[in-house]
């Protein structure tokens, strides 16, 4: 892409698009590998049903476990956070941002 002109991009593994419950969690796991196209990782797992089947909820129940996901996603390399929960995940980013970790 950058070959062709584009300088703006962004690297977003899908989650939850087309891959079951284990896909997902490797993806997460593994996260850091996409670090190297050094381009910005976005994350979306705020809600999604990789929470809600593990933990056997429904998307209204779901805020502790996307702060959780998210978290981990930010450790990993996340640079983008896509959520349904703004305050809360700013809130877990000062957090991070306190422990030089994000």
């Amino acid at each position: 892409l950058r070959d062709l002109g584009h300088a703006d991009i962004i690297i977003d593994p899908g989650f939850g698009f087309g891959k079951t419950l284990e896909h997902n969690y490797e993806l997460l796991s593994g996260l850091e590998n996409f670090r190297i196209f050094g381009c910005p990782i976005l994350v979306g797992v705020s809600r999604k049903s990789m929470i809600q089947k593990l933990l056997q909820i429904d998307a209204g129940a779901a805020l502790n476990g996307s702060i959780v996901l998210q978290t981990v996603a930010m450790m990993k390399g996340a640079a983008i956070i896509r959520t349904h929960d703004v305050k809360e995940t700013a809130e877990s980013v000062r957090l991070l941002k306190a422990l030089s970790i994000y």
